[in-house]
């Protein structure tokens, strides 16, 4: 069988205060902490029984994860497990890059975000090139806010020409973007118009709960992280009876972790083999 998961555990705190950022504004207890620890090694160490799997894991935190010591210690153990195929992060990129060099770095790979309001984009491009010279596929991301048009231009210009730059569209403002925006960003990232959007979904063939599944820190199981509706637990059920076609119970889809795996839009003809780090092919 082959499964992608995206894992997101107990951890909620970030050490940026980006205003546009979703991610949880929290600072976590010591026994917080000890908890999401205890359910990151339950992960891992059940992903470590698939003998009969191939697996792949992308880890969607709300917050920032690699800063913590047991989540570098995550990567290095899946990546060099035999029946894993990749294992991803999404990251600010504010960590230590040594651990790295533990990893098997072909089924390594992260996907980036720059954050103007928080780090420099001198220091954040420095980061970027010591994971291009370490041999890391990566991708690039930004919040696609007017007011930092400039900044990510001169992003593109600085990073290398073979990393993808993705930029998110900002959604929560109808009708935030002009034309000549759009076009502004499109220029950066040819694929930013598929995001500028919410795609309809109600009853549509979607990947995720059949190939594709979000995982949480007690084990439990969704079809994705915008449907609610648990559908079973790794640690409890047979995966062969929870895994199934489904169709799309929301009205729409905008969040690239999901609309990616939906089957009309086509975009496992784009990405390929970068589905989960957001890679295009080429």
């Amino acid at each position: 069988m082959d499964l992608s998961i995206l894992y997101r555990g107990p951890l909620s705190s970030c050490n940026y205060g980006c205003e546009y950022c979703p991610f949880a504004k929290h600072s976590e207890t010591a026994a917080e902490h000890k908890e999401d620890e205890r359910a990151l090694n339950r992960f891992v160490s059940w992903v470590s029984n698939r003998d009969a799997d191939n697996i792949s894991v992308l880890f969607t935190p709300w917050g920032e994860a690699l800063i913590r010591k047991r989540y570098q210690q995550a990567l290095i153990k899946l990546s060099n497990m035999a029946r894993v195929q990749k294992v991803v992060i999404q990251t600010n990129l504010s960590c230590s890059l040594n651990w790295i060099d533990a990893c098997d770095k072909r089924k390594l790979a992260l996907w980036t975000t720059f954050h103007p309001t928080e780090v420099s984009r001198a220091s954040f491009v420095a980061r970027c090139r010591e994971l291009h010279e370490r041999g890391v596929r990566f991708s690039v991301g930004v919040v696609g806010l007017k007011e930092h048009a400039g900044e990510i231009e001169a992003l593109r210009r600085e990073l290398p020409a073979t990393v993808y730059l993705w930029v998110n569209a900002y959604k929560h403002e109808p009708d935030y973007y002009s034309v000549e925006d759009i076009e502004r960003f499109k220029a950066i990232d040819t694929l930013f118009p598929i995001n500028n959007k919410n795609h309809d979904s109600l009853g549509r063939a979607c990947r995720c709960g059949e190939s594709v599944i979000s995982v949480y820190g007690d084990g439990s199981i969704r079809r994705c992280h915008f449907i609610r509706e648990e559908i079973g637990n790794i640690y409890i059920d047979d995966l062969r009876e929870v895994l199934r076609e489904r169709r799309c119970s929301n009205r729409t889809c905008g969040c690239h972790i999901g609309y990616v795996h939906m089957d009309h839009l086509k975009l496992y003809q784009i990405y390929g083999d970068g589905i989960l780090e957001r890679i295009p092919k080429g």
